[in-house]
């Protein structure tokens, strides 16, 4: 039952209808029996800060913040964790009573955790590489270095969004234009894809997977659909892949930890759930 003294929390994207998050934390919230609800929100672009600056105090405990407004998430906050701050994007906002604002990001989180369940990948193994220059690539690209990967390397089409990134993580990230990709994916042990092509169904980043090594893990953050067509081409030359959801469902965990105060309950199969509302 919800109350009036029901905690309300949320995830702000745009376009956001497509998101799986509202069904995952509310299956979890209604098992842990939590007076909650979790909703979507999907402000226009222009209207983002002033959306944000509107919830300061509590209005709601938190939001996930997802397309197009990582980076502008982490500006509005007063204060950040310290991967946020190296990933230069946040996807979770916590609203204190105060009215300041926290910002985290456990896309990283999600990312590590997804390639070792379904690849059983290790970062430390060789170079990655990073297809797309958004919030999405910062968390990936810091979250990659900070397990251990010794080099990343962003390709994207526009090259100087790819070398701000790469200026903040440091020495060890390096920018590429997009006709580079066959020298750069050479020797990459994993490609992810951390542009939104793909999702709802079209065209992923048209990269040739086959100039990457056979072991090469390919990765895509999209997960609707969860067999993308970028997955389909590398699952077709035989390489590994790990998809979005399970990404998804990994970064939820400590967000929810976060937000709730109790680890999701282990008595729901969330991947199930979120695999039937796909329809898959």
């Amino acid at each position: 039952m919800i109350t009036g003294a029901a905690l309300v929390a949320g995830i702000c994207g745009q376009p956001i209808a497509h998101s799986l998050s509202p069904v995952l934390y509310n299956a979890w919230i209604q098992a842990d029996g939590i007076n909650a609800a979790y909703v979507p929100f999907a402000p226009a672009e222009d209207r983002f800060e002033a959306f944000i600056d509107g919830l300061r105090g509590g209005v709601v405990r938190s939001l996930n913040v997802t397309i197009p407004f990582k980076e502008r998430a982490l500006a509005m906050a007063d204060d950040a964790s310290p991967m946020a701050r190296r990933a230069g994007a946040s996807n979770l906002l916590l609203f204190r009573p105060d009215g300041t604002i926290f910002a985290d990001n456990t896309d990283g989180a999600g990312l590590i955790g997804a390639l070792k369940a379904q690849a059983d990948y290790e970062a430390n193994t060789g170079p990655a590489v990073l297809l797309g220059a958004g919030g999405g690539a910062r968390g990936a690209a810091a979250a990659l270095l900070e397990a251990g990967a010794p080099t990343v390397r962003i390709i994207n089409r526009t090259l100087s969004r790819a070398r701000e990134i790469a200026a903040d993580m440091g020495p060890d990230c390096t920018a590429h234009a997009w006709d580079e990709a066959p020298a750069v994916l050479a020797d990459a042990t994993v490609v992810i894809n951390a542009t939104s092509l793909g999702l709802g169904g079209g065209p992923g980043p048209d990269v040739p997977l086959d100039a990457a090594p056979a072991s090469a893990v390919i990765m895509d953050m999209v997960y609707k659909p969860l067999r993308t067509e970028f997955l389909d081409r590398a699952a077709a030359s035989g390489r590994r892949t790990v998809d979005g959801l399970e990404m998804l469902i990994r970064q939820a965990i400590p967000t929810f930890e976060a937000v709730f105060g109790y680890t999701p309950p282990a008595s729901v199969d969330i991947r199930a759930l979120a695999l039937k509302t796909l329809g898959q």
